[in-house]
């Protein structure tokens, strides 16, 4: 995985994303001016007002037709005809610029209300990248360590469990036993999955789970701090044993304790102070301003015929407690809520090598790491690797989709996904408000619309880590 520095280039910033009725600008070459330098502004066209329906073209040198860039409408557009979807933004940006931005469909089919670029979503799992960056920067700053068993910032875990559905020999109908972890969970076994925790269903034990109050990755209705919910989640038995395999569930929730214990900070106040505000992400929350309420995008599912029926007020598989919920408890996993713009801009950090008009969270070194598999042929057979916090394409073969190698991503419960291809110099976003989704193949239409869109070199002007 290449990401090759052009040093003497000028990169194009998303400094429209963070305020979009400002002209995209230009950045000054790569971290050798203090963030307070002006910059002038690029050429090109001015963003629009918030919310509004924009038509950027890709910038002279783009990777992008603009022509078949232009699919992505036709098609997003047919779902939403077909009642498939009620909505989404996509935003596609190509070293730093906006190449593509639309609001389809509506984000309230009853109220008649249309989808516009600015609309808030449910953003679930997106949240673990968040949560694995907070993490890696308190890493860099000597707080934490990969290695460091988790019980050193969270005495609960000393002494883990590991389910098992029955020993080898053991007569049929015989009760699940619990045996003591070979070894300590460490900062890392969570960043990349394999600590060996689920989100309880399926274990061999689940039932003590439900009778514990944890079970799946849906916190906004626990009127309780994470910290109580963590300690709790530590006295029940896992999945797998630690280092053993790839297991998906609560692991970034823990981290997000950690996040609270290593900084000293609530995780919403580390968010906010260490990583939004720096970032200008000014519409990202846990949980959301009550001013910001009709921003919302309703949450639909598919019903037996795989058109969208209105999912119900509550709970993870509604609308959910993000509005008039108790407020209380932080899901670095699962919490939080954005719009493209935000999420873009985050996005565009971690393509520029950990910094951002001229603010920087991470170094690239930690990029690298971060981005690269550390988990051998453990997740998806290895056809796909996995890092600290993200999904990364090594072989475009093995992955069996178009790609790039070093591109890295994951995605939302509420049918959210994003992706980052340093590469091209590209980050994609789709955001929708879909679950269950009903086997929609919506994502993989948008990944292919975005590839078969891309006909030229790439110009190699990141401020990224060489991959």
């Amino acid at each position: 995985m290449m990401r090759r520095v052009a040093a003497t280039c000028l990169l194009l910033v998303i400094t429209c994303l963070a305020d979009p009725s400002l002209p995209a600008h230009q950045a000054p070459p790569a971290a050798r001016v203090p963030a307070t330098t002006a910059a002038a502004p690029a050429p090109g066209p001015a963003a629009a007002a918030p919310g509004r329906t924009r038509r950027p073209t890709p910038a002279p040198g783009s990777v992008f037709d603009a022509g078949r860039l232009e699919r992505i409408d036709t098609v997003v557009q047919r779902y939403v005809d077909d009642q498939r979807i009620a909505g989404a933004v996509t935003l596609v940006a190509e070293r730093g610029r906006i190449a593509h931005l639309r609001a389809h469909g509506r984000r309230d089919v009853e109220r008649n209300v249309a989808m516009t670029t600015d609309t808030i979503f449910r953003i679930a799992s997106m949240s673990k990248a968040v949560t694995s960056v907070a993490v890696m920067m308190l890493v860099e700053e000597g707080a934490l360590q990969l290695g460091d068993p988790v019980s050193k910032h969270l005495p609960a875990f000393k002494n883990t469990t590991v389910a098992i559905a029955t020993l080898d020999g053991s007569p049929p109908g015989t009760a699940p036993i619990t045996v003591p972890a070979r070894r300590a969970i460490t900062i890392r076994d969570l960043l990349t999955h394999t600590a060996g925790i689920s989100y309880g269903a399926g274990n061999p034990l689940e039932a003590q789970y439900k009778a514990a109050g944890i079970h799946g990755w849906y916190f906004a209705d626990k009127n309780e701090p994470i910290g109580a919910v963590i300690d709790r989640l530590a006295l029940l038995p896992f999945d797998a044993q630690p280092g053993e395999r790839w297991v998906y569930g609560f692991n970034t929730d823990i981290l997000g304790r950690v996040v609270e214990i290593a900084s000293g900070q609530p995780l919403d106040v580390f968010f906010q102070t260490r990583i939004f505000e720096p970032l200008r992400m000014t519409d990202t929350h846990f949980f959301l301003p009550r001013d910001k309420a009709s921003r919302l995008a309703t949450v639909y599912a598919a019903g037996p015929d795989g058109r969208i029926v209105r999912a119900p007020d509550a709970g993870r598989t509604g609308q959910g407690e993000y509005v008039d919920g108790p407020r209380a408890c932080f899901s670095g996993g699962a919490g939080l809520l954005s719009t493209v713009h935000d999420y873009a801009r985050f996005l565009q950090m971690l393509l520029d090598g950990g910094a951002l008009d001229g603010v920087r969270l991470l170094s690239p070194a930690s990029l690298a790491l971060m981005t690269s598999n550390h988990v051998g042929t453990r997740y998806e057979g290895g056809n796909l690797g996995f890092g600290l916090g993200f999904e990364v394409v090594e072989h475009v073969g093995r992955a069996g989709r178009l790609a790039a190698p070093g591109e890295f991503g994951w995605g939302g419960a509420y049918y959210t996904e994003y992706w980052v291809d340093p590469a091209h110099g590209i980050v994609g976003l789709l955001f929708a408000q879909l679950i269950p989704a009903g086997g929609l193949e919506l994502q993989n239409t948008f990944r292919t619309l975005v590839y078969q869109a891309i006909v030229r070199p790439p110009v190699h002007t990141s401020t990224g880590a060489d991959r």
